[in-house]
């Protein structure tokens, strides 16, 4: 199931109002510390930072804490993999080329802003989790691919340093063959119980979700199975309480450092 975008933007603002304004227990000090705010694509300020590049990035990782980077992984034509979430050019650049219309070369020339994956390992996996997005598109020689993406992480240890991310059981169980399952989270979109039961019995990392949509009972359920739970999008002090007092520590946001001051400020008030 999806939603229009408009619609599902405004259900969200409506969440997140309704969140902000239900006050919540503080919560125990050794969950507000283990708590793991991850940027979603970064942390964009456009026109001028745009999501899914180095300045997006970095300005992320300007607050520490912000522990992890969200991105998204696609093809070029010639198979080399680079950062982008969408399939086309059209929303962040006005070109409506798809990706793997380009040459890795090509890209580089015409949109040097688009970062590859190696470059965003090298630079960011020494201070930042890296939680990556493989887009669901053709895989022409996902063997070739799989091999690619081991020479890519074969520095990193996968759930210490990363963790794949993706939407439909099927793609991770049967062309993302580089990792282990148990380094994949299944991340749902209006389909959270369907996709926790496959996460619970498959053997993956877990389940991740809209904070809404991920009840209690799902997040008991896969906490008492060893697993992790991650939720998107919390944006104020009461929803970040919330999620932390259920047990959720791996928080995907729009607007990380905004979160990030809101737990810094939580500490300092343990801290006196």
């Amino acid at each position: 199931m999806t939603l229009p975008p408009w619609l599902e933007n405004t259900l969200e603002r409506g969440c997140d109002f309704y969140f902000r304004h239900w006050p919540q227990p503080f919560p125990d000090p050794q969950l507000l510390r283990e708590c793991r705010i991850i940027a979603h694509r970064g942390a964009p300020t456009p026109p001028d930072i745009l999501e899914n590049t180095h300045a997006a990035f970095e300005q992320a990782l300007s607050h520490p804490g912000v522990k992890g980077l969200e991105f998204d992984v696609r093809w070029t034509q010639d198979l080399q993999p680079v950062v982008s979430h969408d399939a086309d050019l059209l929303r962040l650049y006005g070109d409506a080329r798809r990706i793997g219309d380009f040459t890795l070369a090509e890209l580089q020339y015409s949109f040097p802003q688009i970062p590859t994956l190696a470059s965003v390992i090298e630079r960011y996996s020494p201070r930042a989790h890296l939680m990556v997005e493989l887009k669901e598109e053709p895989y022409p020689d996902f063997e070739r691919q799989n091999l690619v993406f081991a020479e890519h992480f074969a520095g990193l240890t996968p759930k210490q340093d990363f963790h794949i991310l993706g939407l439909t059981p099927k793609f991770l169980q049967e062309i993302v063959t580089f990792v282990e399952r148990d380094a994949c989270l299944l991340v749902a979109i209006f389909n959270e119980q369907e996709l926790s039961a496959v996460a619970l019995s498959g053997g993956f990392a877990g389940l991740g979700g809209h904070y809404l949509l991920v009840t209690p009972e799902l997040v008991r359920q896969h906490l008492a199975a060893g697993q992790m739970v991650g939720t998107g999008y919390p944006n104020s002090r009461n929803c970040l309480f919330r999620e932390l007092n259920r047990g959720v520590k791996w928080l995907f946001s729009n607007n990380a450092l905004e979160l990030a001051e809101i737990w810094e400020q939580a500490l300092q008030e343990i801290d006196g």
